[in-house]
């Protein structure tokens, strides 16, 4: 399975970002990714939740460029595109992570 290329930081949406932002899971998604300095297998993350919930909710956030995704060996890897939405939309991640507990 390969993932598309993620979309152009010019083209990331900010009604498609603060929808894939308005999911409590999701959110915790992204505060663990903004946490993590290097990318983690995705099934290292919300670990309360049924893989195929979790998948879904990676799926949302890759599409809403949030998040940027490729294999490895038998792994998912993820990692937050911040520097393309702090690019895009400076503050929002910030502001909308600030009352997001971690982990």
């Amino acid at each position: 399975m390969t993932f598309d290329d993620p979309i152009d930081r010019g083209e990331i949406d900010l009604s498609a970002v603060l929808h894939a932002l308005s999911d409590p899971q999701r959110r915790q998604i992204v505060a663990e990714l903004a946490a993590s300095e290097l990318p983690r297998p995705c099934g290292s993350y919300a670990p309360a939740i049924t893989k195929s919930t979790r998948t879904h909710h990676f799926r949302v956030l890759r599409e809403a460029g949030l998040v940027e995704q490729w294999k490895e060996g038998t792994s998912k890897m993820s990692r937050l595109r911040r520097d393309d939405i702090d690019a895009r939309f400076p503050g929002l991640l910030d502001s909308v992570l600030g009352s997001t507990p971690v982990g």
